[in-house]
């Protein structure tokens, strides 16, 4: 008989974070704090499981979110709209916490239970690799990283300031960087997440959560977030106007959030997921250093069931007629849409 037993968690946000962040192969995604800003932002039902010891002491911790929405199907996963979370703990509790898991999407009747990690797990599950992400260690200063840097890099670092681009970081910058992504998103043809969410991601995650947005005579032309923990800046979000694209003012974004990351002490700077060989991964890739860190997203449901994404052929045409919407419109229409798309 197994030493780990399964609960629905009833602890405090405290307790799971403290617990969380000194478990090998923590991310940001296993906080606590997320179930809550996608609950109050979509009202997404919340599944916590605790692995408990014999001793009563908690050994592992799994948070599940139920995304549902009458187009593209039943989803539990851990994390939807972000790149990690699965199951955290120890072996034995990881194994017992995803045998819960499995449990409840079968009880459930769920199109597909997800369970996104960054490192590989102890399951029996069919895995996927079919997104990874890139990072790139950052030296103790920035004129280490930047003289790093491949001669044509550090000129596409010095375009946008010469051409007169500046960038301006805080809170209060959430605004003007949702009107830069939300324009970015509709021209990829992809739905926008709501300007509440990041409204709660600044709230909720305080100094740890950083908005940077580029500007040229004054307009905000490109724009990133991201977020602070276990060593590590992840930028989550990030986009520019295509209109301004010869300035390169994306690349200013991100060469003053690795400023500010170092500034910080830390270790690694994080672009986020894509796929590879796509031209996001070849943006990420051109920053001489970086690194691809495959993922592993642990899957059980129906044979041909799997997340939505705008590379499947059969959802080829939604990006084509989104990108045709009048921004107003896909504004409005965006958020109810990216509700259901994990």
């Amino acid at each position: 008989m197994t030493a780990v037993r399964i609960v629905q968690y009833n602890g405090t946000a405290t307790a799971w974070n403290e617990f969380s962040q000194t478990v090998p192969g923590f991310t940001h995604c296993h906080l606590h704090t997320w179930g809550d800003i996608f609950a109050g932002t979509f009202g997404h039902p919340v599944h916590r499981l605790a692995a408990i010891g014999a001793d009563g002491a908690l050994r592992g911790t799994l948070q599940l979110i139920r995304v549902k929405g009458p187009i593209f199907g039943d989803f539990l996963v851990s994390l939807p709209y972000l790149n990690y979370g699965g199951p955290l703990g120890d072996v034995e509790a990881v194994q017992a916490l995803a045998a819960a898991a499995v449990t409840q999407a079968d009880t459930a009747r769920v199109d597909l239970l997800e369970m996104r990690s960054l490192a590989p797990l102890a399951l029996d599950l069919p895995v996927s690799h079919r997104k990874v992400t890139v990072v790139l260690p950052l030296p103790e200063s920035p004129e280490a990283l930047f003289k790093q840097f491949e001669a044509k890099l550090r000129s596409q670092i010095r375009k946008p300031q010469k051409e007169g681009v500046t960038v301006t970081t805080g809170p209060d910058q959430v605004d003007d960087f949702y009107a830069v992504f939300a324009e970015h998103m509709r021209d990829l043809g992809t739905p926008v997440l709501p300007r509440a969410l990041f409204h709660r991601f600044a709230d909720a995650f305080g100094s740890e959560a950083l908005f940077l947005v580029a500007r040229k005579d004054g307009k905000p032309i490109a724009a990133g977030a991201g977020l602070f923990a276990g060593g590590e800046f992840e930028m989550i979000w990030a986009s520019a106007l295509h209109a301004f694209s010869r300035a390169a003012p994306n690349m200013l974004i991100y060469w003053r959030a690795m400023e500010l990351a170092i500034a910080r002490g830390t270790a690694r700077f994080n672009f986020g997921r894509c796929t590879v060989g796509a031209g996001t991964h070849r943006f990420k890739r051109q920053w001489t250093g970086a690194v691809d860190e495959s993922l592993h997203w642990y899957q059980h449901g129906a044979k041909a069931a799997k997340t939505p994404s705008p590379d499947d052929a059969k959802y080829a045409w939604g990006p084509r007629l989104w990108k045709r919407l009048p921004l107003r419109i896909a504004n409005v229409v965006g958020p109810m849409l990216i509700r259901g798309i994990p």
